[in-house]
């Protein structure tokens, strides 16, 4: 999830007049940086990816393209990749009425099915929740989050993999959060932040991190995963964090929120099904 813009358009589309509204724009050479530091997808489908309204949208695609990137961020956009043999799928998912909405059950449910004719393997990305501390458990309901409906999580993340989806990675709550085992289908409720160079907040809980490692099997079913804990000192960057607290964090979240999920988490952050 790339939560900024890679623009020189100096007009942004916020009225920033107010302390809870953020425009965010990075320099587009950060793009080249991305590709060096290995990202190969990224997904723009989140609340500032208009920050700089559609010159700024279109520019940030363009740049991430430019360095060889797939960028996923229109509203019914499928991204089509090939790893290791095997065809992916990349659909991107928001909160907002501009991207594809996580609250529009039969729209996912069409790009799923269109994804499935041409991907052996579904991924959907998703920008959802509430957002901090107060938000790092998941419930079956709908998150309210400064008068926004953010979504209901759980229905949409169990009803894209009853449509064949095979993975969803959340992101969004600026938090990590627990891990569910679905139809032997995984589901991240939240990555949490992972850079932000001063312009997040690190403080407590939000400044935990990790790189997550998934095995899928060719038929898209969860086969085994790690968690190499991070966190993001006061500069916002990531460093390896030898304490785990992040593993833990994520285990207990997960053993508190979907008790019933066939998932085991070690103190090394192995991730492995219950057989």
């Amino acid at each position: 999830n790339f939560e900024s813009t890679l623009t020189q358009h100096a007009k942004t589309s916020k009225n920033t007049s107010s302390k809870h509204v953020f425009a965010f724009r990075s320099p587009v050479e950060m793009a080249g940086v991305f590709k060096k530091a290995g990202f190969t997808v990224l997904n723009t489908a989140n609340n500032h990816s208009g920050d700089f309204g559609p010159i700024g949208f279109k520019d940030t695609m363009a740049n991430i393209e430019k360095e060889g990137i797939l960028a996923v961020g229109h509203k019914n956009q499928i991204g089509y990749k090939k790893i290791a043999g095997s065809r992916f799928a990349f659909i991107p998912f928001s909160y907002l009425r501009a991207h594809s909405n996580v609250k529009d059950i039969p729209g996912m449910r069409r790009l799923v099915k269109e994804a499935r004719l041409h991907a052996d393997i579904v991924v959907i990305s998703c920008h959802w929740g509430g957002e901090g501390e107060k938000f790092l458990h998941t419930y079956n309901k709908t998150e309210i989050f400064f008068g926004e409906n953010r979504g209901n999580l759980p229905h949409f993340a169990h009803a894209a993999i009853d449509a064949g989806a095979d993975l969803i990675l959340g992101h969004g709550p600026h938090v990590v959060r627990a891990l569910e085992l679905y139809k032997n289908r995984l589901i991240v409720y939240s990555l949490g932040n992972f850079i932000g160079y001063g312009a997040l907040s690190s403080r407590g809980k939000t400044g935990l991190s990790l790189v997550l490692d998934v095995e899928l099997s060719k038929e898209g079913k969860f086969v085994s995963g790690k968690i190499t804990p991070m966190h993001m000192p006061s500069s916002s960057l990531p460093r390896y964090d030898a304490s785990g607290k992040t593993i833990r964090l994520i285990r207990d979240l997960t053993k508190s929120d979907f008790p019933r999920t066939r998932l085991t988490i070690d103190d090394a952050g192995n991730i492995k099904p219950v057989r």
